[in-house]
């Protein structure tokens, strides 16, 4: 059995459970304050899209982490063993880089919603937990090489 496939698999597929995750959470918040803004009367944001969308990246993430890993093990660099290992933990990473992502483009969306101010502060803290990802990503490579 060839278990670097299972690292590979577990980097993309993490990573996309946690966009996927995150994605719902900030969804469901920007539709309830876009709800908000309806009912009082006030301008809906269209910026809250960004919101939803942001942990979304984290798939594209796990899907340069597989290639990566595909990479590594085919030139040598990297053997099964630790790309097994190096696609499950930097997957869970970058999940949890998505999932909370999603928990805080959703306060964002909320507090936008309510106020209607703070937009670039909100995108530097989602910035933040993104970086996390590139992170990961970033080290995973160098350590498969």
């Amino acid at each position: 059995m060839e278990i670097q496939y299972i690292g590979m698999a577990c980097a993309l597929c993490l990573s996309a459970i946690g966009s996927a995750i995150g994605a719902g959470c900030a969804s469901m918040s920007a539709v309830g304050a876009w709800k908000k803004c309806y009912a009082n009367g006030k301008p809906a944001s269209f910026i809250m899209v960004a919101f939803a969308g942001a942990p979304l990246t984290q798939t594209i993430y796990g899907f340069l982490l597989m290639n990566f890993i595909r990479s590594a093990v085919e030139s040598g660099s990297a053997t099964p063993t630790l790309a097994m290992f190096v696609g499950i933990v930097a997957g869970i990473a970058i999940a949890t880089s998505a999932l909370f992502q999603g928990k805080a483009a959703a306060c964002a969306a909320d507090a936008l919603g309510e106020t209607g101010k703070g937009t670039a502060n909100y995108f530097i803290v989602i910035g933040i937990i993104e970086t996390v990802a590139l992170f990961t990503l970033v080290f995973s490579l160098l350590l498969l090489q």
